[in-house]
């Protein structure tokens, strides 16, 4: 067959598959094996790269990881300066150089612990290493510890006054430090507001005789007892209420209940006498004005809920007698449960039963 003329195809290949095939080239290898190899041109490398003193074999990995970082191919650059460290070069400029050569690499990698655990080498080796202090503050910013890397700009400027680069790191520390601080009072100042809404409610509760039942394994309501925000004397609760109809197991929800609203202004609105009943009562027993509300105490009293009493009337009611155990309202995961009935034999049916329940 005749040898093909003119260009070739273009390659398939994508980019990351090319530059593999590289790396089967010896000229062009990241790293050298460790092992011996057959080919010879390898071999020859190798000998190359591992000829001469620790400080010449080091020297020789520095070299080779700087024309790989000048092209921004940091992780190959880390690999150099990694063998040129575990070659155990003898001077200690060289040591300080690959190690401020590897951090450098690592910040570009965001491995910032490295990083530092590099620096904090450098700086033992040569504590006026301001390569060390520069990258050891841009890793410290990147790990939002601002006032160590405060720290270490002040202590790099010390004997390095005019270094741009520490000066423009110490500048974005301390904006990084003040927005912290900022964040961080936010935060305070949410907790206390926190706790002084928490501990408002808490005396709401007690003047109202609402006792508190919280879920063990937490709240499961969207809804919460809260002070009605049109009112700034925070003196009015708005509270969820469960209107339960046990005969039928069935409930619905006012997430809202203002305290100062009657009742029959929720019961007209939901059973309106020309309305169609709910798909569960049948019997359209449910309609305004033939309908009775108990609530139910902690204590287990039952207390008929007249209609134009208030929520707040209610809670004033449940009050139990000075001389006897505390009474009032259960608010169960933030919301107050009332039953409502058709008046009659239903209501004397579902009265009689809560009571033989309650007295066993």
């Amino acid at each position: 067959m005749a040898a093909q003329i003119g260009p070739r195809p273009p390659s398939k290949l994508s980019l990351n598959e090319r530059l593999a095939e590289f790396d089967s080239v010896p000229l062009f290898m990241k790293s050298l094996p460790d092992e011996d190899a057959e080919d010879p041109l390898i071999a020859a490398l190798q000998s190359l790269a591992h000829e001469g003193s620790p400080d010449e074999i080091a020297e020789n990995f520095k070299q080779q990881g700087n024309e790989y970082y000048k092209g921004k191919r940091f992780r190959e650059a880390l690999g150099f300066y990694t063998q040129g460290v575990d070659a155990k070069p003898t001077d200690l400029g060289l040591q300080e150089a690959l190690l401020c050569n590897r951090a450098a690499c690592n910040l570009e990698l965001k491995n910032n612990g490295s990083v530092l655990r590099d620096c904090s080498k450098a700086l033992t080796l040569n504590p006026r290493s301001s390569k060390a202090f520069y990258r050891s503050a841009l890793a410290l910013i990147a790990l939002e510890r601002a006032e160590e890397a405060l720290d270490c700009c002040d202590r790099c400027l010390n004997y390095d006054p005019d270094n741009k680069g520490v000066q423009a790191a110490r500048l974005r520390g301390q904006h990084l430090k003040e927005a912290l601080e900022k964040k961080e009072k936010e935060r305070s100042e949410k907790i206390q507001q926190a706790k002084e809404a928490k501990y408002k409610l808490t005396v709401a509760f007690r003047e109202r005789n609402l006792i508190s039942i919280p879920q063990k394994d937490g709240s499961q309501n969207p809804f919460a007892p809260h002070f009605d925000p049109e009112d700034p004397a925070d003196s009015t609760l708005i509270i969820p209420v469960f209107f339960l109809y046990p005969q039928h197991a069935t409930s619905d929800v006012i997430p809202e209940f203002v305290e100062d609203t009657p009742f029959a202004a929720h019961l007209s609105a939901m059973f309106p006498p020309q309305a169609p009943p709910p798909n569960w009562d049948l019997k359209g027993d449910y309609v305004d004005g033939k309908l009775v509300i108990y609530a139910m105490t902690h204590r287990k009293r039952l207390l008929k809920v007249g209609k134009k009493m208030t929520l707040r009337d209610v809670c004033l009611a449940a009050k139990g007698k000075d001389s006897e155990a505390k009474d009032g309202l259960e608010v169960k995961d933030g919301c107050i449960t009332f039953v409502v009935l058709p008046k009659g034999d239903v209501e004397q049916k579902w009265i009689e039963e809560y009571k033989s329940s309650r007295d066993k």
